[in-house]
């Protein structure tokens, strides 16, 4: 039966279009980590295990600036563009508010940044990386991969991110030689995406004629606030995921959040693989909802396997990948791969179902609850027990946000 639907969808117009677009970001994500996983053993040799949690502290602190900056417009504005599509007035008018939404979020943002740099020695201490890695927020703002999405122009994404990561992944070897070296590898990253977000811009203002207009403080301000639910939803899981890895530069060592990053890597990277789904299936189920059933079936069975296959494997990943100075990292890599089927059970039941069918506020309260209850008990666990509390924390805070997720589709669905 499942099959069958799948086969009847795939053979239809809007399936052609699904496929390749799926296609397109699913080499993308193939293509985004098979670079990294190329310099991956190379830099954990080279840099060590101290200079990689400190790329990883740096690294957590932009994922919530990148939070901000984001401000949920990555699906708000996905679905107005996408409803919206025959109407370029509309789509420019769309484009120009969050881009300058965008710029106003991270200059505000720097300026807290920089408050912290000077207030907590911990930052202080580590500002060169952090003001390094932050190089890649402007380049991710100039970069709407939205946009993309929104038109389902998938293609475009593709390209320009495999010749970001091909930049990166030469420059890796041609110039890090060293522990001292490991500033570069940062660095690299943001220059990558600030050439990918000038090349984006050129195709959407140049070549698909989309006006970049002025937008008032009005505009900026209301374009924000229409997003805050989502917002608060994306913003929240930071509480128990990146800030773990905070907790873990501010409570114990570099070494112990390099372990912990290395743990969760390929987590992290079977996720976003997962997320190709979710991602390519977005604009199509606001338009064609009654599909949602067999994207749901397909991604999470997908998501069980992949999630059995890193518990089983952990071992020898580690091994091949980091070497025998993360060994640690292989009961990380465990506690935390059980936790990726969750992941995408809030996606299939949250994103997927709760923002497309406009009940934006009940997934902001799942989130809000299931973050809280891991922001609390992160700070025990990570004090106790280092980078095996924050495994914990990430496996349990999953735990709530997909379960809730789920059990909020279903009163939405049985009209509750």
């Amino acid at each position: 039966m499942l099959i069958r639907r799948l086969k009847t969808l795939l053979s239809s117009k809007d399936g052609k279009v699904l496929f390749s677009n799926f296609s397109y970001l699913f080499l993308l994500q193939i293509a985004g980590y098979v670079f990294p996983l190329l310099t991956l053993p190379y830099l954990a040799r080279v840099i060590g295990v101290d200079n990689f949690g400190r790329i990883a502290f740096a690294s957590a602190i932009m994922v919530w600036i990148q939070t901000v900056a984001d401000w949920g417009f990555n699906y708000t504005a996905t679905r107005d563009v996408a409803k919206n599509r025959g109407n370029k007035e509309k789509v420019s008018e769309i484009f120009s508010n969050v881009l300058w939404a965008r710029c106003t979020l991270v200059l505000l943002s720097f300026i807290v940044l920089l408050i912290l740099l000077c207030i907590v020695p911990q930052f202080r201490d580590n500002s060169e990386v952090i003001l390094v890695t932050f190089l890649m927020i402007p380049g991710h703002v100039l970069f709407p991969d939205w946009f993309f999405q929104a038109i389902e122009r998938m293609k475009y994404i593709t390209i320009l991110n495999i010749l970001s990561k091909l930049f990166f992944t030469i420059a890796v070897f041609l110039f890090i030689k060293d522990e001292d070296d490991y500033i570069l590898q940062p660095l690299f990253i943001s220059l990558g995406y600030v050439i990918s977000g000038f090349i984006a811009l050129y195709y959407i203002l140049i070549k698909w004629r989309i006006k970049l207009v002025y937008s008032s403080a009005k505009y900026v301000f209301s374009t924000i606030k229409k997003s805050t639910d989502v917002f608060i939803n994306n913003l929240m899981p930071n509480l128990y995921n990146s800030f773990t890895a905070v907790l873990l530069g501010l409570f114990g060592t570099p070494a112990q959040n390099g372990i912990y990053d290395a743990g969760k890597k390929f987590v992290s990277i079977s996720a976003n693989l997962l997320y190709v789904i979710s991602r390519t299936t977005f604009p199509y189920l606001v338009r064609k909802f009654d599909k949602h059933y067999l994207y749901a079936r397909i991604s999470l069975i997908l998501a069980f396997f992949a999630s059995a296959i890193l518990f089983i494997f952990a071992p020898l990943i580690i091994h091949i990948f980091f070497g025998e100075d993360f060994c640690d990292s292989v009961v990380v890599l465990r506690i935390t791969s059980v936790a990726l089927f969750f992941i995408m059970m809030s996606s299939v039941y949250g994103t997927n179902f709760l923002i497309i069918r406009g009940f934006d506020k009940k997934l902001r309260n799942v989130t809000i609850v299931a973050s809280i209850i891991g922001f609390i008990i992160s700070f025990p666990l990570v004090y106790n027990f280092s980078f095996i509390g924050a495994s914990l924390t990430y496996l349990f805070s999953n735990m709530l946000l997909g379960g809730g997720s789920f059990l909020a589709s279903r009163n939405v669905r049985n009209g509750l």
